[in-house]
Order: C-alpha cells, then sequence, then structure tokens
C-alpha cells in the first residue's frame, strides 16, 4: 500500500500510542502496519524509537506528581527507594533475555504471521486468566515486594515475543500474583518507562547512522500522535478497569490475529513473510 510517508508517521504514531499500555501489543501492531504501509525498513525501525518515546512520555505526564516525589525524595523515603528498586528488579529479565537472544527472536519472530499467531495464543492465556478466581493480596503498587516485582519482570520478559505484549504480560503476569487491576496496569505504566527508554536509547545508539535532518518532520508528527494518543489511551483505560476485565482485549486479539491469517490465505494482502 503506497501511503505519503507524512500520513504514514501520524498512522504509527497513534497506533503506537493507542497500543502500548493495552493488553493487545503494541509491538506487533506496529510490526504489522508497517508491514502493510511498507514503512518497514530501517528508516521505519529508528521511527519506532521516537513514537514510542512518545508514548513513553504521557506515562511521565500523567505521573509527573508521583515520579518527582519518587526521585526527589528516594534518600528519606523507604517508599520511594523501594518503587526504584521495584522497577530496576523488574527490568532486568527482559534486558538479560533480550541481550541473549533478542536477534535471534527478531530474525524468527518479527513477521506478521508469528505475530498473528501470538495474538490468538495471548487472547487464551487473557481468556485463561479471567476466568480464574482472582484473589486480591496487593491493593496498590506502593505494596509491591522486590521478590514480587521480579516476578512481574519475568512475566514481562514474555514480550520478546513480538505479538504477546508487553503491557498485557506485565497486567495478566500480576493479576496471577494477586495484585488488584489497578496495581497490575499501574506498575505495568511505571515498567514501561525504563523499559522503553533503555530499549530506544540501545537501538538509538545502534542505529545512530539512520539519523538524517530531513525526517524530522515524520519524527515529529509521530511523536505528537503518539503522545496525545497515549496520554488519553493511558487516562481511558485507569477508568474502564475500575469496572471491566480484560476480556475484551482477548476477543479483539483473537478476531485481529485470525484477519491476518485470513487476508494472508486468501492473498487480498501481500504480508511479507520471514
Amino acid at each position: 500500500m503506497e501511503v505519503h510517508p507524512l500520513l504514514s508517521a501520524l498512522i504509527l504514531g497513534l497506533v503506537e500510542g493507542l497500543t502500548e499500555f493495552l493488553p493487545i501489543s503494541s509491538t506487533g501492531h506496529l510490526i504489522l502496519v508497517g508491514d502493510l504501509l511498507r514503512f518497514n525498513d530501517e528508516r521505519g525501525k529508528l521511527f519506532e524509537i521516537v513514537i514510542q518515546t512518545g508514548a513513553i512520555l504521557a506515562v511521565v505526564w500523567e505521573y509527573r506528581a508521583r515520579f518527582a516525589a519518587t526521585f526527589s525524595g528516594w534518600r528519606h523515603d523507604a517508599l520511594a527507594r523501594r518503587l526504584i528498586v521495584n522497577l530496576f528488579l523488574a527490568f532486568l529479565p527482559l534486558a538479560v533475555l533480550g541481550l541473549l537472544f533478542g536477534k535471534w527472536i527478531k530474525g524468527i519472530l518479527f513477521a506478521p504471521i508469528p505475530v498473528a499467531l501470538a495474538f490468538i495464543v495471548g487472547a487464551f492465556v487473557i481468556l485463561w486468566a479471567e476466568r480464574r478466581p482472582h484473589a486480591v493480596r496487593i491493593e496498590t503498587v506502593d505494596e509491591i515486594t522486590p521478590p514480587l516485582a521480579l516476578k512481574l519482570g519475568i512475566a514481562q520478559a514474555f514480550a520478546l515475543i513480538p505479538g504477546v505484549s508487553r503491557s498485557g504480560a506485565t497486567i495478566i503476569g500480576g493479576l496471577l500474583l494477586g495484585l488488584s487491576r489497578r496495581a497490575a496496569t499501574e506498575f505495568s505504566f511505571f515498567l514501561a518507562v525504563p523499559t522503553l527508554a533503555v530499549a530506544g536509547a540501545y537501538q538509538l545508539v545502534k542505529e545512530r547512522h539512520l539519523l538524517h535532518f530531513d525526517d524530522i518532520g515524520l519524527w515529529a508528527i509521530g511523536f505528537s500522535a503518539s503522545f496525545v494518543s497515549a496520554f488519553l489511551c493511558v487516562r481511558w483505560l485507569l477508568r474502564y478497569i475500575s469496572s471491566h476485565d480484560f476480556t475484551p482485549f482477548a476477543w479483539y486479539r483473537i478476531g485481529f490475529g485470525l484477519l491476518v491469517i485470513l487476508t494472508w490465505q486468501t492473498g487480498l494482502v501481500d504480508w511479507t513473510t520471514p
């Protein structure tokens, strides 16, 4: 599909912002939409860093008071120190496994059909988790202990598989470990900041040769679209989980995954193959 680059930037920015914090996999959507728009080359991969930065800053802005209090008061505030330690421990599993297996995973699984299958498998995990009795032992993020944070980090590491969803793995892992919906969701928001920031910085250093002044317009549009849509999505999700579960997202994942497979099988869309 031939689309003007600026329109592609807008679409991908919106996709990133609307999917990063929902349990539907932003990476999976970006792979699929980027493939459809033919914006999946090395330049497109660099662009993903820009729009992920927009989504990160949306969370930082929404929780700016909490982040400011945490980093200004860590010396004398035990809860602030514990949050920093928890985020560090939760970040470690994905970082270590990403360094060890990231290149192999990208070479095999970063393609539309594996992503579509991961969408469907992940959906059934969500449906299974939502049908289990949910005994809440942790009501707020402040109650999360370091050992529990490490377990949440192990859950997040499943998101190395594109289509699984980083936020979804963390949230569902949190529910299975006894967190309330709000605690699991907010911790996934907080954990996104170091996870995406470090991953983006690492990728930016590797791909710095692709930086071009001519792409500033693309970056500005994509960044702005991602920031605004992520900000609105975060606020909406916090309201949504106060009275709903994650089952609708599972059915969306199944429908979306089946649509990709159907269009591939019938030849309606020429999805790129590995």
